[in-house]
């Protein structure tokens, strides 16, 4: 048995008075570790040690900043293998995803390093004689940070990375069900010679760190990334607080990709496979809802429905594993759930939606594809967050685009057609914040704002030089020449 993982507080690992099992969702019988179940009292401390280090840290030299970050990066590079590895083991990515996933972490870091020295202010004339103006950017002091499991180093990665590079501290509370990514992070970064206080980890239940988080007088903002009915909570906490805090909200997805009859049908149904069910189709920007014109619909229903059933479902360590397993038990009893409620609803299982046994036991289940679906159907409005998605028949483009945008989410959507008009049409229409042609609507770049519309997010973007609206705030200083 390994010593349980401890919280970094001050700069200290500290001990909690309770841990929890980080358990693989390929092997139940194989535990990651244990990992310290934190209090309101941890958080509180961390809090007081993110305060303290607060004004040397954001008046510190901004290449001090990019030191650190960058040799973080560069260590997050070295050992890839291993933390995807770790990454797989504890939320049931492939190894080739986590693997991914660690080197996106990477690539924030260091592209946040050289934000550091890349943030500007303006100089302007006053209306007025003799005086002039600057505007500048100022970080905001303590940000409680609270993120999910589907992507366990890289939200942690684009939370933190900007937060220290434009000199804010930090409190984050990664989810208790995959706290190993987030630890060996936030491990890497306070070695790579953060000062004590500047980055703290208190792992633990939503119910106690992240409530303490949103009541903290101390704690300035709340970046926050999960469910819409968390989000709406962690929302309200953060403006009945006084002071009230600036808050920043990634959340649910219902994401629609339209396949038009003018598509190519190979790169159609690539793109839907891909954005519906790798990673478990556990993201926030899969696509769900696959809306198909009537020319192409049948013809694409079977090339979908033969590519599933090449795809192999089975332990996420294994080399020529496609998808892993459901993260726990209550992802995969929702899953089921929402099968047995398509079904109830009318739609047609063409393909999937079992339970599957391995040689270890997991939380494996096989993709589920519905047809004659229609988008009033609970499966076609609500989020399921896992490898479920539904097909839609439509006529036109023009119902289409209007079945797209009949959604209370706006975070991605998709469109797959070779005609150039359609193409710019829908990227001019569609009511998402992120829009892909001939691509699945999972799979974004690190460089380029992240968020979207609607129910999907609140609050300024995420990621790329956009990061700053969130992180920082404008000051505007007036002198008399």
């Amino acid at each position: 048995m390994t010593a349980p993982f401890r919280n970094l507080i001050a700069g200290e690992w500290t001990a909690a008075s309770d841990t929890s099992p980080n358990v693989n969702p390929s092997n139940l019988s194989d535990v990651v570790g244990d990992y310290a179940r934190g209090s309101a009292a941890d958080v509180d401390a961390a809090v007081a040690a993110a305060k303290a280090a607060f004004p040397a840290w954001s008046r510190s030299v901004p290449y001090a900043r990019h030191e650190i970050l960058k040799k973080a990066a560069a260590e997050v590079f070295a050992r890839k293998e291993e933390l995807g590895r770790l990454l797989a083991r504890e939320e049931g990515k492939t190894l080739p995803e986590g693997i991914g996933e660690v080197t996106r972490a990477g690539q924030i870091l260091e592209f946040f390093a050289a934000e550091t020295i890349r943030l500007a202010g303006e100089t302007l004339p006053s209306v007025r004689p003799g005086v002039g103006v600057e505007v500048t950017r100022e970080p905001l002091g303590v940000i409680g940070m609270i993120t999910p499991w589907n992507f366990p180093i890289a939200i942690p990665a684009w939370k933190i990375a900007p937060a220290l590079a434009y000199g804010n501290c930090v409190v984050i509370k990664p989810a208790e069900l995959v706290p190993g990514s987030a630890w060996a992070l936030v491990d890497i970064l306070h070695r790579a010679g953060l000062p004590a206080g500047v980055l703290n980890l208190v792992m633990g239940k939503g119910s106690v760190v992240g409530q303490r988080l949103l009541e903290h007088p101390d704690v300035t903002a709340i970046t926050f990334t999960g469910s819409v009915g968390t989000g709406r909570r962690v929302a309200k906490a953060a403006i009945d607080c006084d002071p009230m805090k600036k808050v920043q909200l990634e959340m649910g997805g219902k994401n629609p990709l339209v396949v038009l009859d003018d598509a190519d049908l190979a790169v159609a149904v690539e793109t839907a496979v891909n954005g519906a069910f790798f990673s478990t189709g556990q993201r926030c920007t899969a696509s769900s809802r696959v809306i198909v014109t009537e020319g192409i619909h049948d013809r694409f229903v079977e090339a979908v429905t033969a590519r599933l059933s090449g795809l192999v479902v089975d332990d996420a360590l294994k080399a020529g594993t496609h998808i892993g397993p459901v993260v726990d038990q209550g992802q995969l009893d929702q899953d089921m759930r929402y099968v047995e409620i398509g079904r109830a609803e009318g739609a047609k299982l063409a393909f999937g939606g079992e339970r599957l046994n391995r040689e270890t036991e997991g939380f494996y289940l096989q993709p589920a594809l519905f047809t004659e679906c229609t988008n009033d159907m609970r499966i076609s409005r609500e989020e399921i967050f896992g490898p479920v998605a539904s097909v839609i028949r439509v006529k036109d483009y023009d119902e289409a685009l209007a079945v797209a945008n009949d959604t209370p989410f706006g975070l991605s959507a998709g469109i797959c057609t070779t005609s150039l008009k359609y193409a710019s049409h829908f990227k001019r229409n569609s009511e998402a914040g992120m829009v892909m042609v001939n691509l699945p609507t999972a799979g974004v770049d690190f460089h380029v704002p992240f968020g979207g519309r609607k129910g999907s997010s609140y609050g300024p973007r995420e990621q790329g030089s956009y990061a700053r609206e969130f992180f920082t705030i404008v000051k505007t200083a007036y002198t008399l020449a």
